[in-house]
């Protein structure tokens, strides 16, 4: 794992290390939690910051028999980690393998493996490290040159820290950004060469509804709905009233930066419906009555195309998650809730309801900007086919096909979605990639990204199948994928 890592050919070397090393980061979807940021927050070691939330890891610590308790359990932080050093050497072509790697040597400038022998020794100098103020969530968020990041929130969130965070950028206050330096201990040194200064990152909200569809367990939603009436400040008895509050926050979120929605789902959903059938299902709802599986849709159906009208309308951009099957395991969901590892992909029939729905929203004139993600790159090439319906202009890539997610963001699941889209489309409008991820350390996943784009593409250049009189081309598109694509899709 050299400087030239994933770079096969000295085309690839040549447009990874002169034009996409040291671009900024735009990670426009991710978990992080805002109060982490807002109050930049300080690490405790480096088992809080590299496994307190990483469900990736959980997962393969638990197929390498560790126990519970050395994963979510009451273990101390040492022993979490020296079981997740000894379950490295195991990762091998997991795509974990990889990102562990490159996060010691970015983030820590630590070379050794890691693995039960240089466990003790990694822990101590990460630790050690963690204590410098530059190792805080802002801190790495500087290191790793972040312009923006998109986090996601509840309609019912306050964004209290968001607007604490736009308040110290506008006042100038908080911890100034350092120039960052070149340095023999980083794999990847940021800005290295260029002479330039890291700016402090931007941190927008992104409106996620997923709870306000959640019909299904009539309990939990009525107990939603109780705080959204709080945060909105006023009652909601109707379907109709369930709109209007949700039309004040989207405002709301609007006014503190926001710029994209975001959909966690597992299929798309375009029924039929009337007013009088939503009221009637609300009602039920409110009631602590179970719904039909035809009401769900329904319901669900209704509240996509008015989150649909409602982000045309701001000019946002719309994002959808689709596809996985979550909490399979039920003892160990009630054992530790959702976003504990035990997720899969599944299998949906979507492309007819996803075209009905995107349909829908174009021949009202309220079809936004959209990227759609799947989980189960079977579709790939449904997804690569169907955003060439509703192109229009006048912005180029209107309809986007999402990055490699979840079980796809490795380096088979991101060649093949960046091929798919080549074939299908247009690879160079794609917007790029994402951490998607609820850690400090993930910004690496760029880099992997920029690697695994510039070696794609450079090879294609050594092969002759793109001519290399166009280099100056290839080089702004391997730029504008990296970056400027996204820097002018959503405004930033």
């Amino acid at each position: 794992m050299d400087k030239d890592f994933l770079l096969q050919s000295a085309t690839a070397q040549e447009l990874y290390h002169n034009h996409a090393a040291h671009l900024p980061i735009i990670d426009y979807h991710c978990h992080l939690n805002p109060k982490e940021v807002a109050e930049d927050h300080r690490f405790s070691s480096i088992t809080e910051l590299w496994l307190g939330g990483d469900h990736y890891k959980w997962r393969a610590m638990r197929s390498n028999g560790v126990e519970e308790k050395y994963i979510t359990g009451d273990a101390s932080d040492w022993e979490k980690f020296q079981k997740w050093a000894e379950t490295m050497p195991y990762c091998m072509r997991n795509p974990l393998y990889h990102w562990t790697h490159l996060e010691l040597r970015t983030a820590f400038g630590i070379h050794k493996l890691l693995n039960a022998n240089t466990a003790r020794e990694i822990y101590e100098e990460c630790n050690e490290k963690l204590q410098q103020p530059e190792f805080s969530a802002r801190g790495l968020m500087r290191r790793y040159n972040v312009e923006v990041v998109c986090t996601t929130d509840d309609p019912a969130d306050d964004l209290r820290y968001h607007i604490s965070l736009s308040q110290t950028l506008s006042n100038g206050e908080g911890v100034k950004p350092q120039p960052l330096t070149s340095s023999s201990d980083c794999f990847t040194p940021p800005l290295e060469g260029k002479g330039e200064a890291a700016v402090e990152t931007k941190v927008l909200p992104t409106w996620r509804p997923d709870k306000a569809m959640a019909i299904d367990n009539p309990i939990a939603y009525r107990s939603y709905i109780e705080q959204l009436e709080v945060t909105a400040k006023q009652t909601i008895r109707t379907y109709t009233d369930l709109l209007d509050a949700l039309q004040k926050r989207h405002d709301f979120f609007a006014s503190v930066g926001c710029r994209l929605s975001d959909h966690g789902v597992n299929e798309f959903y375009a029924d039929d419906f009337t007013e009088s059938e939503l009221n009637g299902i609300f009602q039920k709802v409110m009631e602590g009555k179970q719904p039909s599986a035809e009401e769900v849709g329904k319901f669900r159906s209704a509240l996509m195309l008015e989150g649909g009208r409602m982000d045309a309308k701001a000019g946002w951009t719309q994002q959808f998650h689709y596809g996985p099957m979550r909490n399979n395991n039920s003892s160990m969901f009630r054992k530790l809730g959702p976003d504990t590892g035990f997720d899969s992909i599944g299998t949906w029939n979507t492309s007819e309801s996803l075209s009905r729905f995107l349909d829908r929203l174009d021949s009202e004139g309220n079809l936004a900007q959209t990227i759609l993600y799947c989980i189960n790159p079977s579709d790939n090439e449904m997804l690569a086919t169907m955003i060439g319906n509703f192109q229009e202009g006048p912005m180029p890539g209107k309809i986007q096909f999402g990055s490699g997610w979840w079980f796809n963001d490795q380096l088979d699941g991101m060649e093949r979605q960046m091929n798919c889209l080549s074939v299908l489309g247009l690879l160079s409008r794609f917007v790029g990639m994402l951490t998607d991820s609820r850690s400090f350390l993930s910004y690496p996943r760029h880099e992997y990204f920029r690697r695994c784009l510039c070696n794609l593409i450079g090879q294609d250049v050594e092969d002759g199948k793109l001519p290399a009189e166009e280099m100056p081309f290839i080089r702004q598109m391997v730029e504008d994928i990296s970056y400027y694509n996204a820097k002018r899709y959503f405004r930033f």
